[in-house]
């Protein structure tokens, strides 16, 4: 499988979302990725369901909707009803990791779980059959445009290793800082999925960037 490219709309110009939208419909990436921020698990706001259901009328890809937001569970049934196809809620703002997990697959949701810079990979021991996305936070979390933490390769390998001694089926999908100088290195490490916000939204060219990724 080749690598997917989900675009970050966090980056795109949100004066312009049909624009940018019908972009991305036209281009080699293949998912829309939505960071949905609540100003308490991280220290910003982004946008919430009105803005959601506003891309998801233009969006022709599957949507990559990543929850950055205490008590997670409140909201899984809105996020399914507008559209969402893949779901991942922050290990660290779960109490009941497990059963998050089966409630958005219960809504016909694929189910990812993202990891903050300092969150230990082994967190996930216990859980990763059953989980289809494992979303590493290459950036703290909460603002855009974030210099790429080295230490997320290691964590890459560590993740694939897990994910091949359990005969899992998970994707590992990594957020934060990615561009064509370290998209390589994180494939070959076991990357399946980039994200890419400012490196796309934020170029002369977005959609050559996007292909610049996707031809890692």
């Amino acid at each position: 499988m080749s690598v997917l490219i989900a675009p970050s709309i966090l980056a795109a110009d949100f004066a312009n979302l049909e624009k940018d939208s019908k972009m991305l419909n036209n281009s080699k990436a293949d998912w829309f990725h939505i960071d949905i921020m609540d100003g308490v698990f991280v220290p910003n706001i982004s946008f919430g369901m009105p803005v959601l259901k506003a891309i998801q009328k233009h969006a022709q890809k599957p949507l990559d909707v990543h929850l950055m937001i205490v008590d997670p569970d409140r909201y899984i049934e809105t996020f399914a009803k507008l559209g969402a196809k893949i779901l991942t809620v922050h290990q660290e703002a779960c109490n009941h990791l497990h059963r998050t997990i089966q409630n958005i697959k219960s809504y016909g949701m694929k189910a990812g779980v993202a990891l903050n810079p300092h969150t230990p990979i082994s967190v996930l021991d216990s859980i990763i059959n059953d989980v289809d996305l494992v979303c590493i936070m290459s950036v703290n979390p909460g603002f855009g445009g974030q210099s790429f933490i080295e230490k997320t390769y290691d964590k890459v390998r560590e993740l694939k290793l897990l994910i091949k001694k359990n005969d899992s089926n998970c994707l590992i999908e990594i957020d934060g800082g990615v561009t064509n100088k370290n998209a390589s290195k994180l494939i070959s490490c076991g990357a399946d999925v980039l994200v890419a916000g400012s490196y796309v939204f934020k170029a002369n060219n977005p959609q050559e960037n996007i292909l610049l990724l996707k031809n890692q």
